[in-house]
């Protein structure tokens, strides 16, 4: 008995003694916690890179699909691709309809060979294991906002720097996109030209008509911009460098659509030629000589001229006093890429 109760008095004493110990140790890692000294870091192994990264990833999808207007779907229509780059051949006139007299006529599209490539683009980041030893994680999820802000905005840029490459970039009919001479068929089959540029050496202005299924450019997308990782201790980056990798790529393409529905021009952007450019797009004509039926709606411009163009389509009254009849007859869209 004496022996039995020995034994129980040592039992309580080290239970006693570890809870103690783990009192004082939960201490002073909440103590630790609050006034920022280091914690107990973190283990690199599989399952806590996999937590790490599953953060990271959400960080980064949020910032990617934030409820924000795209600028790129005001000019351009999405179109899915399956394969190393899609061809156009339907872009150009799509003919009007006729009174069904005798049999229906089948109308034969004049086809192009317009071809749009995907290309790859990539943004590639690191992490310092010591970071993520240290527990020092946090510092990092800025980083990969502004990874998800960047694919967000990586279709806007690619779109209208193209876009102010429409003069001197070829679209489905074999001219520049903005050019003088755009073949047509007249109502008796005799080739015709027409224009929609401007000319001039300033600033790059466009009028837009975006009403439509089919936009004035196209953004072509095979892969959705995602993010992946190398952050395996037997990576090659981990073992020479220390470092964790992580980054986003994309697999998309842009070009251009139809031509009829804008205007180009590198002319001061004064209240005259924003109206000859309106005319010019409504007098387009379809293969056959009837008129294709535009109304612009939006007027893209850099930031040089952005005043030029409120002062052409926002005010109510011209600098003359008299009404300005074209108030609101587009929409003004500011883009960085025009200049």
């Amino acid at each position: 008995m004496k022996k039995l109760l020995s034994s129980m008095a040592a039992i309580v004493i080290a239970l006693a003694a570890f809870s103690a110990t783990a009192a004082v140790l939960a201490h002073d890692v909440a103590v630790s916690l609050l006034i920022g000294l280091p914690s107990l870091g973190i283990t690199v192994n599989r399952s806590n890179m996999d937590d790490l990264f599953r953060g990271w990833n959400m960080i980064f999808n949020q910032s990617r699909n934030a409820a924000l207007p795209s600028l790129w779907s005001n000019v351009a229509m999405l179109s899915p691709s399956t394969g190393s780059e899609e061809k156009y051949p339907w872009l150009g006139d799509m003919p009007g309809f006729r009174e069904w007299v005798g049999e229906r006529v089948v109308n034969r599209l004049r086809l192009h060979g317009y071809t749009i490539p995907n290309k790859d683009f990539e943004l590639t980041v690191e992490v310092k294991r010591n970071d993520v030893q240290d527990d020092k994680v946090g510092i990092y999820s800025p980083m990969f906002s502004m990874l998800g802000e960047e694919a967000r905005r990586h279709p806007d840029k690619l779109v209208y720097s193209l876009l102010a490459q429409a003069d001197s970039t070829l679209c489905f009919d074999g001219q520049y996109f903005c050019d003088t001479d755009h073949p047509y068929l007249d109502a008796n089959g005799n080739t015709q030209v027409q224009s929609n540029w401007g000319g001039g050496t300033g600033s790059r202005w466009f009028l837009l008509e975006t009403s439509r299924t089919i936009k004035p450019l196209i953004f072509q997308k095979r892969q959705d911009y995602n993010l992946v990782r190398m952050d395996s201790e037997t990576d090659d980056n981990t073992f020479s460098r220390k470092t964790f990798v992580y980054g986003s790529d994309a697999r998309v393409g842009v070009g251009f659509g139809l031509w009829q529905q804008c205007y180009g021009s590198r002319q001061s952007l004064s209240y005259d030629n924003y109206v000859a450019a309106r005319a010019a797009m409504q007098t387009v004509k379809k293969d056959g000589g009837d008129p294709l039926g535009i109304n612009p709606d939006l007027l893209v411009v850099g930031p040089s001229n952005e005043r030029a163009a409120l002062e052409a389509v926002s005010v109510q009254r011209l600098a003359n006093g008299a009404d300005n009849p074209y108030k609101d007859t587009a929409k003004v869209l500011m883009v960085p890429w025009l200049g």
